[in-house]
C-alpha cells in the first residue's frame, strides 16, 4: 500500500469517526427553538403547561437603571407582555451589574490633550441571578454575562448616546439569556 492510499484511508476513517461522534451527540440534544420569533420574544417548542410556569415568576424590583431594563424585558418574555403575576409560583431577584470597559486606546490625531482616548468601548452586563419558590428556598442560581460593543466618537453627546444605547441592547440580551436559561432549567425537571 502506497503512502497516498495510507493517507486516504486515514483521513476516511477520521471522517467516519467525527462523524459518528455527531450522530452520537445529537442523540442527547433537543431543540428549544422552534425557530424566529413571536411578539417580540424568542419563539421557544415548550408546552402550555411550560409558558404557565414561567408566567408564574415574579421578579423582585429593580436596584439601579439597567437592573430596570432587564426586569421590564424579563417581565415581558415571561408573562407574554401580561405583566408580573397576580400569585406568583417562583420569586426571581436578577442581582444585575454593569460596567463599562475601554476597548480600543488611539492616537486621535490633534492638537488637543486628549492622545489615548478610548475609540471603542464595551459594556459588561452580568446577572447572579436566584430563583427562590414561594417558601423563600433557592431553586436555582445562575450567572449569566453578555457584552454590547459601541464607538467612541469624538461628539461629548454622541458618545453618551452610544454607551446608553449598549446598555440597552445588554440589558435585552441578558434579559433573553436568563429567559432561555429559566426555559431550559424548567424543562430538565
Amino acid at each position: 500500500m502506497s503512502l497516498f492510499n495510507r493517507h486516504i484511508s486515514l483521513v476516511k476513517s477520521a471522517g467516519l469517526g467525527a462523524a459518528l461522534g455527531l450522530v452520537l451527540a445529537a442523540c442527547t440534544m433537543q431543540p428549544l427553538y422552534s425557530g424566529g420569533s413571536e411578539n417580540g420574544r424568542p419563539a421557544l417548542n415548550v408546552s402550555s403547561q411550560m409558558r404557565a410556569v414561567l408566567a408564574s415568576i415574579a421578579i423582585d424590583e429593580p436596584k439601579d437603571h439597567i437592573d430596570q431594563m432587564v426586569r421590564n424585558r424579563l417581565i415581558f418574555l415571561l408573562g407574554d407582555g401580561q405583566g408580573q403575576p397576580v400569585n406568583p409560583s417562583y420569586s426571581l431577584a436578577l442581582n444585575v451589574r454593569s460596567r463599562t470597559e475601554a476597548a480600543v486606546r488611539v492616537d486621535i490625531g490633534d492638537t488637543t490633550d486628549r492622545t489615548g482616548r478610548a475609540s471603542a468601548g464595551t459594556v459588561v452586563a452580568t446577572s447572579a441571578y436566584v430563583l427562590k419558590d414561594s417558601d423563600g428556598k433557592a431553586v436555582m442560581t445562575r450567572t449569566r454575562t453578555v457584552r454590547a460593543s459601541f464607538d467612541r466618537p469624538r461628539q461629548e453627546y454622541a458618545n453618551l448616546q452610544a454607551e446608553k444605547d449598549a446598555q440597552k441592547r445588554a440589558a435585552e440580551e441578558l434579559a433573553e439569556w436568563i429567559y432561555l436559561s429559566l426555559a431550559q432549567d424548567f424543562a430538565r425537571r
